[in-house]
């Protein structure tokens, strides 16, 4: 199987997984994977994430201009600010998450970093998550947002919106969604509760065990 035949199938796969445990509905949320020609491999606009088929996910060229397969989300500028970016980037997955999405509309939040540090495996896996503004959906500001960030996050909030991560790979990106969406449930779920959250020294020994981007 060639690598492009595989990543349209671990597209498919992944976001079938997702679908089926209610972390996205309807034709809501894309991913996209860059292959090694520098080609990018993207969910097409209106599916839904459940009942994809790996023939009609879209090929990109390197400057993100449609080559093939169904036409491509609108929210490719977003998914572009990342790769352009990141150069470690090599997919992103976009959600609409309810418990992220709940907790991009709290208005108490930290907006630098939205995601509280209640789990180690929120830093390893996110570092800082930016809270951004509100932008109508396919608005090429939010890829603008993401670039003015200058690749120091991997992940953002949009708010009223959902996540985007980017991640090295496709599962490694899927993975820190997931545990994005976990945290920000966690986070409604301890909500006025007293809790014993991670400590700053805490913090800090995650981030230099395990070489966490933190700025």
């Amino acid at each position: 199987m060639t690598e492009e035949a595989r990543a349209r199938e671990d597209i498919c796969r992944i976001a079938k997984s997702m679908f089926d445990r209610g972390l996205t509905c309807g034709s809501s949320g894309n991913i996209s994977v860059r292959l090694s020609d520098g080609n990018v491999l993207v969910t097409p606009t209106g599916s839904a994430m459940g009942f994809l088929d790996p023939a009609q996910i879209s090929l990109l060229d390197a400057r993100m201009r449609h080559v093939s397969g169904d036409a491509p989300t609108k929210e490719v500028p977003l998914h572009s600010a990342f790769y352009e970016t990141r150069a470690q980037t090599g997919a992103v997955v976009h959600l609409h998450s309810t418990h992220s999405v709940a907790l991009s509309m709290m208005q108490d939040v930290d907006a630098d970093n939205v995601i509280p540090p209640l789990t180690p495996y929120t830093i390893m896996r996110l570092g800082r998550v930016k809270l951004l503004p509100f932008f109508l959906p396919g608005d090429p500001g939010m890829g603008d947002a993401v670039r003015g960030l200058a690749g120091k996050r991997s992940a953002v909030l949009l708010a009223n919106h959902g996540p985007v991560v980017a991640g090295k790979d496709l599962w490694a990106a899927a993975f820190a969604t997931e545990e994005l969406e976990e945290t920000a449930k966690l986070a409604l779920l301890t909500r006025g509760i007293p809790i014993n959250a991670l400590t700053a020294s805490q913090v800090d020994a995650v981030v230099k065990k395990f070489d966490v981007d933190w700025d």
